[in-house]
């Protein structure tokens, strides 16, 4: 029997840095070893009952069969209605893909649209998972560093750099993970003012955090700031943020109808369609009393403010407060280059990440795993209480670093 190898489209990513943070807090805790996680991005609140009780009514009404590859009538209402609420564009049926996730959309999209050699510009900081995305799919991550300096968000002069003639798209991410940035409308208009210059690129913009939103008004959409930009944009998102879904795995996307029927087409040879007792349970979501969106981000705001001074109380450790989403995303320059009281020095985010781990019992995920450090990431989606007993282990495994 011959050694199975994987495909090259396998060996050439890596494992979703998050998703292996979280399996290492389970692995301690199995081993009695309490940890606390403040790694963890997604709501720590329960779904709203009204959902749930839309699903239930599902499956006891039999809505437990395969549903169209583009989903129920129902959710389809809700969604297009709820886009052309948000961003005051109004899409059709034909240019809309639900999928198993907001996650799922986004990888569909690329592995309908790229070919090998085609490039994807990716700012850093991003989401774990673009970048593995694009290599999966015979594609090349452009990376485009984008600091502190700047919000952590891309600029025009940046975007015209990263540009050229292979450029398939561009991804953009906000509110952002890991650093809840979110771009103003005059800044969306001058990236579009650059995009307005290519016509070749397409524009996917993940709007997954867009409900979480901490200041005034709603986050502006590319598609809404650049309405002529429309035919190049991929707008994605999903249910599993706002409504504390992320196990109902329910996701969407709307944009081009050539570029969805392409998706739609993939989608009919994978998954087949979306869950349809999700659907039920998105559907209700969407149409129904919005109350619990507002609460839990009060509830967020709360949980960043505290955060965020306790973080800035610890020599060494600076953050600014996220505009939208539930992470803080610290710089932890100020630590890099000192000693452990085991002799070990901290020579990059990853060491101090690993050091807290071991030294504090305090998991969180090093800023390298999304492109820019030294950082490190927290998430606010848990309690005040771990909050506070985060805040304070790191402070006092920082105080004993020489």
């Amino acid at each position: 029997m011959s050694e199975y190898l994987p495909a090259s489209r396998v060996t050439r990513i890596k494992s979703s840095a998050s998703v292996a943070a979280a399996a290492r807090v389970r692995e301690l805790r199995a081993e009695g070893i309490p940890i606390i996680d403040l790694t963890v991005g997604e709501p720590d609140f329960d779904t709203p009952g009204h959902i749930k009780a839309a699903a239930i009514e599902a499956i006891n009404a039999g809505q437990t069969k395969y549903t169209s590859v583009t989903g129920t009538p129902e959710l389809q209402t809700a969604i297009l209605r709820r886009i052309e609420s948000h961003t005051g564009v109004r899409y059709e049926a034909n240019q809309l893909t639900i999928g198993g996730g907001a996650k799922q959309v986004l990888y569909v999209a690329l592995m309908a649209s790229l070919n090998e050699g085609d490039e994807v510009i990716v700012p850093a900081p991003y989401w774990v998972s673009y970048p593995d995305m694009v290599l999966a799919n015979d594609g090349t991550p452009v990376i485009v560093a984008c600091g502190e300096d700047t919000g952590f968000k891309l600029t025009p002069a940046a975007l015209r750099e990263a540009i050229t003639p292979k450029t398939k798209w561009l991804i953009l991410n906000a509110p952002s993970n890991p650093t809840g940035a979110v771009y103003t409308r005059e800044e969306l208009q001058a990236l579009g003012s650059v995009l307005e210059e290519f016509p070749h690129v397409y524009i996917l913009t993940d709007e997954i955090y867009d409900e979480i939103h901490f200041g005034d008004g709603r986050v502006t959409s590319l598609v809404t700031a650049v309405p002529t930009l429309r035919d190049r944009i991929l707008l994605v998102n999903g249910v599993s943020k706002a409504y504390a879904m992320t196990g109902w795995r329910l996701g969407y996307g709307v944009g081009p109808a050539p570029l969805i029927a392409a998706m739609n087409k993939l989608q009919s040879q994978t998954s087949s369609c979306p869950s349809s007792v999700s659907q039920a349970a998105a559907a209700a979501a969407l149409n129904g009393d919005q109350s619990f969106v507002r609460d839990s981000v009060e509830v967020y705001r709360k949980r960043r403010d505290v955060a965020v001074e306790g973080l800035n109380a610890i020599d060494g450790l600076s953050v600014a407060p996220a505009e939208g989403a539930f992470y803080a995303y610290v710089n932890c320059s100020g630590v890099i280059g000192k000693t452990a009281p085991d002799g070990t020095v901290i020579e990059n985010d990853q060491d101090f990440t690993l050091y807290l781990l071991n030294a504090a019992a305090v998991a969180v995920i090093q800023g390298s795993a999304y492109g820019l450090g030294p950082y490190f990431r927290i998430s606010f989606a848990t309690s005040l209480e771990t909050i506070n007993a985060g805040v304070d282990s790191i402070r006092k495994a920082v105080s004993a670093l020489n």
